[in-house]
């Protein structure tokens, strides 16, 4: 395959609703490129993009899915990503490498929840956007409407560069506004006949045509003053126009397409190739440290990691953009994270599960690599002189759902756990980990879709049948007040007994505070909890009550109980405790006594000093339609959840919140429920608070109860 320059490079993602049709389209500039010479499609399950058994099951994208395309001298990368929000994480990677974002809309739907969504991430990365009008071909397509709506939800800034004469059945023909040409499509799509506007047409054309121009000026002062002079622009100058626009983000063009008939899709990809962005004429790129990189092919190669996958029959495959210089076959490279050498066996050109051999790569394409040792996603390549130079890494959202996860058959947890790892690999935005505190293996996601797609490809491609359980809530424990107590461990069974008797006072730890006077400190140790919040141990003995070389026994014992804390089994968390007396016996103490006597006396004085469950509190965002305002805050009270602050963001209101994890299981299906799928809504650990008085009393219900069943 030819080596393309970074002129001749477009790197494109393709993102909106499910259903819009975007591996169709897809599908059809693989057709148009002579990349395939037959089109597959979504029912036959044959497209190059949706190739995997889930995808093949559902008759929808889970995974993103790199391919290219050779068109007018250029190669044009194309991501093709998910629809629904559940792998909104794909569509984060693909739009933090692609240089232009074709936003497919479905004009029987307009405009839908995926697609707001996927015009807020095209915010986040200041992506150019180019809107693809789709299923024109349909009885309920409305192109008027879908405007309106698409202007509402994204502003004025909108330039129809293409609308569709005969919109529904036997849709064929649209009206070129750059070109003032109709293209007419033959029945089952392919090249058009370009001939001049009806008569018809002619008056609606002409009046769209002046607003593209007007729209076009704006994006360039020189061209603005012109358009004022002229009361038009010339051909060139609408190019000039509508390039520097779209990469500034000015205007947003609006071509029409009919993916299922392959209408359009020649044209959309001139329109890509002559107007979006080369790679380097994007803005840099910024390192960690505030390093530019420019898709220069004469700097030091630098490369980044943004998607990895693993193939059947092939093993881990690392797809990466080029950000500078060239690579070739064989080339070895420095991950800048571990500072570990890595040899570039091969490079492909990839499309699908289908891989071209390349000699070569250079700055602003998008490739893929096999078998590297250590290169996950986020993952920096560089050569030595940039060693640590890391560019900024994709920022993924933290999981909203979270499942408590164990494998049916006791034998097959190891695998299980295995295979969720694997997944981690190719899903950065799904977690897996093992709560020591919980004793659950605990899977977290974007939502119930999300971690459901996961359970399938388990039961039905590895055979594993697995369960899914709500996960526990990781409370904490705390004292209120001081409490005494004391406890003797006394055994004897022949020979050599054990003894060791503790006095123990224990007091709520507040940064900053003093001592008691009580008791005399003599040495004072402070623990900084694993888990949040400390522990102290303060020694008061005097007279050698007992002995100093049995205090980190004492202390030991003290561990293991605030590590399973007296009122559900919890973590403990900031309790100073005071060992102010004891004895011991010359022959019988020895270190298991004390820890014993140690352990008992705090569980005892625990249970006195005004014992209290701490829960985590969570910072909620919430983005939603100001039409479900009223549903989305009545159903946050009554989680018991506090109402912190609601400001605009656009056409969404933004409702701050803060509410407890144990009243946010399963939020994400509840507020799409409530929203329709409108709204979106992240969360962030933000401390530990007392529970309700109520709220503590089920909990230690709830758990004596739990005790009783395993005795």
């Amino acid at each position: 395959m030819k080596v393309y320059q970074t002129n001749d490079i477009r790197n494109i993602a393709l993102v909106g609703g499910a259903k819009s049709g975007k591996s169709t389209l897809a599908e059809d500039m693989l057709f148009e490129g002579g990349v395939i010479n037959r089109r597959g499609s979504i029912d036959d399950k044959n497209t190059v993009s949706d190739y995997r058994p889930i995808e093949l099951e559902r008759q929808n994208s889970v995974l993103s899915t790199v391919l290219f395309a050779e068109f007018n001298g250029k190669k044009i990368n194309i991501i093709d990503t998910p629809g629904f929000d559940d792998f909104v994480g794909e569509v984060i990677a693909s739009l933090h490498v692609a240089d232009t974002a074709v936003v497919v809309v479905n004009a029987q739907n307009g405009v839908e929840v995926g697609t707001e969504i996927a015009w807020r991430n095209t915010l986040k990365n200041n992506t150019p956007v180019i809107f693809a009008i789709n299923h024109l071909e349909h009885e309920n397509s409305n192109f008027d409407e879908t405007i309106r709506q698409m202007k509402t939800r994204f502003g004025g800034a909108l330039s129809i560069i293409q609308y569709p004469v005969n919109i529904g059945h036997g849709f064929d023909s649209v009206i070129d506004l750059l070109k003032m040409k109709m293209f007419k499509f033959p029945q089952d799509g392919g090249k058009p006949t370009i001939t001049d506007i009806p008569d018809a047409e002619k008056g609606k054309a002409e009046e769209l045509q002046a607003a593209m121009i007007e729209d076009l000026a704006t994006s360039d002062e020189a061209l603005m003053e012109k358009f004022f002079e002229n009361g038009t622009l010339t051909e060139n100058e609408m190019r000039q126009a509508l390039k520097v626009g779209l990469s500034t983000r000015a205007l947003f063009p609006v071509l029409c397409i009919g993916a299922k008939h392959n209408m359009g899709v020649n044209r959309l990809m001139e329109f890509i190739t002559n107007n979006a962005p080369a790679p380097n004429e994007m803005p840099p790129v910024k390192t960690v440290e505030g390093k530019e990189f420019s898709c220069d092919p004469t700097a030091p190669a630098s490369a980044f990691v943004f998607k990895t996958s693993i193939e059947p029959h092939f093993g881990e495959v690392s797809f990466f953009k080029v950000y500078n210089g060239e690579i070739a076959e064989g080339n070895d490279l420095v991950n800048s994270k571990t500072g570990s050498k890595e040899r570039l066996g091969q490079l492909f050109a990839v499309y699908g599960k289908n891989r071209e051999k390349l000699p070569k790569v250079v700055a602003g394409d998008i490739v893929a690599s096999v078998k590297l040792k250590n290169v996950p996603t986020n993952s920096t390549m560089n050569t030595a002189k940039l060693s640590d130079d890391q560019i900024e890494p994709i920022e993924f959202p933290e999981p909203k759902f979270r499942v408590a996860v164990k494998a049916q058959n006791t034998a097959d947890e190891e695998k299980m756990g295995g295979l969720l790892n694997a997944m981690h690999k190719m899903d950065q935005t799904l977690v897996v980990e093992y709560s020591k505190e919980l004793k659950q293996l605990i899977l977290g996601g974007q939502g119930e879709l999300h971690l459901n797609i996961i359970k399938w490809q388990i039961e039905n491609l590895e055979h594993i049948p697995m369960t899914f359980i709500a996960p526990k809530i990781p409370y904490r424990e705390t004292i209120t007040r001081s409490a005494k107590a004391h406890y003797r461990h006394k055994k004897q069974s022949g020979g050599a007994g054990q003894f060791g008797e503790v006095y123990m006072m224990i007091e709520p730890y507040v940064e900053g505070m003093e001592w008691t006077k009580e008791f005399p400190v003599r040495k004072s140790e402070e623990i900084e909890l694993d888990w949040g919040g400390k522990l102290i141990m303060n020694t008061c003995i005097v007279g050698g009550a007992i002995d100093a070389r049995f205090m980190p026994a004492i202390l030991k014992g003290v561990m293991e109980k605030i590590e399973e804390g007296p009122l559900t089994g919890s973590y403990a968390r900031d309790i100073v405790f005071y060992i102010y007396d004891g004895k011991m016996h010359p022959v019988d103490s020895n270190e298991i006594s004390f820890k014993l006597a140690g352990r008992h006396a705090f569980k005892e004085a625990f249970k006195n000093a005004g014992p209290q469950i701490l829960e985590p509190i969570y910072d909620v965002e919430i983005l939603v339609p100001e039409d479900r305002m009223g549903d989305v805050m009545t159903d946050l009270q009554g989680r018991r959840a506090i109402i912190m602050g609601m400001d605009r963001e656009g056409n969404y209101q933004k409702i701050n919140a803060r509410a407890p994890l144990a009243e946010m299981n399963k939020y994400a299906t509840a507020l799409s429920s409530i929203t329709s799928g409108r709204a979106m809504y992240s969360m962030k650990f933000a401390e530990y608070e007392n529970v309700p008085a109520d709220v503590q009393q089920q909990l230690l219900k709830t758990y004596e109860e739990s005790q009783e069943d395993e005795d």
